[in-house]
């Protein structure tokens, strides 16, 4: 009885509660809860940064040395004997990059190439300097320690602690102050945020599955196609709350309006949740099983989303032609497509794959930006599963996001569907503020083609004889 009552006692404000997050999903407005959590979570991490600094401060003076710490340096930088000198600190690294490399590998300026066509015309004779090899073994060494490419498919490095663990820092244990928090931090996501996230993401597929269903029944296309929208907007509305996400779209001028492609950078599966939070998409993608085939099946009894078996979406030619079918109809909404591929960790943008930029329509860029200090929203789905990953989300502190909508563009005249690829590729990375990588992101999963390798050593065939 006692427990009963107990029970009764809780679910009649947590029933409110949720009813009341669904009806706040429906309109898209928002009580601010969520952004003053952000601003006090800033707040924490500003004390937990000083009290870094001046705890390292304190153990170096203890040492008899001086030495200035950044917030950017690694756990293990602290126990790094400081210089002797005073007032030397110690390099940090900056993001994700630990070399400053140079624009080009080999010096070719007109003088140094006169010089060696003369040489070459007196001795009759090909002719190098072995200084000029030095450029490749210094880029070669820059590889070794740290590639352009592996870099990208690992967390995103932070400038500062954000009280997780699970972070490439450990400095829970610096000070009791920290520690207090940290352990305060641990019991409100674990103890009280992720069941409630749970929770909330699990009415999240029940309104999907129902919302979708009821709006697949009307049998009137002109009421049919506003209800079929509204519910594709609540379903991803209530899951992006249950990850407490704070996002910000810019431009909305630019919204992506009728049929076409939405084109942008890849991040995380969350993409797909916090643009369809805003714009209705027709979705692409393998049919799967599960939770996320529950999701595909739901979604697809009121929408015309494009789903493929696992053999059948190899086949570019089918592909194709489904695409082509869908966005010759104007009453479509456009797709939504990562041309990446794969899962990038927020530092930049990598090779676009130009098959949905051969098929013609109106191309609508879009950049996103996490910001890392909340949670890194990045899967690196070489190492963990997709409900390893959901549950990294749904611990994390919060998902906070920008979202940039840009100007529609179209392929010019004679302008090739790779060279499309690349300009559009270029303008979202330039927005995003991230790096504009040619590197294909299949290299996560796979080694380097033979024929990339060939023309590095035709270019320093040509660069060693001065061509």
């Amino acid at each position: 009885m006692f427990f009963t009552d107990i029970l009764e006692f809780f679910c009649i404000p947590f029933s409110v509660f949720i009813s009341f997050l669904v009806i706040l999903s429906a309109v898209n407005k928002s009580v601010g809860v969520r952004r003053a959590y952000v601003k006090l979570l800033l707040k924490i991490f500003e004390f937990g940064r000083l009290s870094i600094e001046s705890a390292a401060t304190e153990r170096q003076t203890k040492d008899g040395e001086t030495c200035n710490v950044s917030v950017g340096t690694k756990a293990n930088d602290i126990n790094r004997p400081c210089s002797k000198q005073t007032g030397t600190s110690i390099p940090t690294t900056n993001g994700n990059t630990l070399i400053s490399r140079d624009s080009v590998l080999l010096p070719t300026t007109n003088e140094s190439s006169a010089t060696d066509r003369d040489d070459s015309s007196k001795d009759e004779e090909i002719r190098f300097n072995l200084e000029k090899c030095f450029d490749y073994i210094k880029a070669g060494v820059e590889s070794i320690i740290e590639d352009e490419v592996t870099s990208r498919f690992e967390a995103e490095e932070l400038r500062s602690w954000n009280l997780l663990t699970r972070t490439n820092r450990r400095y829970e244990f610096i000070s009791w102050k920290i520690t207090l928090i940290w352990m305060a931090g641990f019991a409100v996501r674990y103890f009280i945020l992720m069941p409630l996230r749970v929770f909330v993401c699990f009415v999240g597929v029940s309104v999907a599955v129902i919302a979708n269903s009821l709006a697949a029944l009307i049998p009137f296309e002109f009421l049919r196609h506003p209800c079929a929208d509204l519910a594709f907007k609540i379903t991803f509305r209530v899951m992006t709350r249950s990850l407490s996400a704070v996002i910000t779209f810019h431009n909305t001028e630019f919204k992506p309006k009728g049929s076409g492609f939405c084109v942008a950078n890849h991040t995380s599966p969350l993409d797909v949740a916090i643009l369809s939070t805003d714009c209705t998409f027709s979705l692409i993608g393998q049919r799967h099983g599960g939770f996320l085939g529950l999701l595909q099946r739901a979604l697809a009894r009121a929408s015309p989303h494009i789903w493929f078996e696992r053999g059948e979406a190899k086949d570019r030619h089918a592909v194709a032609e489904r695409l082509k079918q869908h966005v010759s109809n104007p009453n479509n909404p456009p797709i939504l497509i990562f041309p990446e591929g794969t899962c990038i960790n927020n530092t930049s943008v990598m090779q676009f794959k130009k098959g949905s930029f051969e098929v013609g329509g109106v191309i609508y860029p879009v950049a996103i930006k996490y910001d890392p200090r909340f949670g890194d929203a990045f899967w690196n789905s070489s190492k963990y599963s997709m409900m390893q990953y959901l549950y990294m989300m749904m611990t994390s502190w919060a998902i906070v996001c920008d979202v940039w909508y840009l100007p529609p563009m179209y392929r010019q005249e004679g302008e090739s569907a790779i060279d499309f690829a690349n300009r559009v590729k270029s303008v979202i990375a330039k927005q995003g503020g991230l790096v504009d990588l040619v590197w294909d992101g299949q290299l996560k999963r796979m080694k380097p083609k033979k024929e990339w390798k060939e023309m590095q050593q035709v270019e320093f065939t040509k660069r060693l004889k001065g061509d």
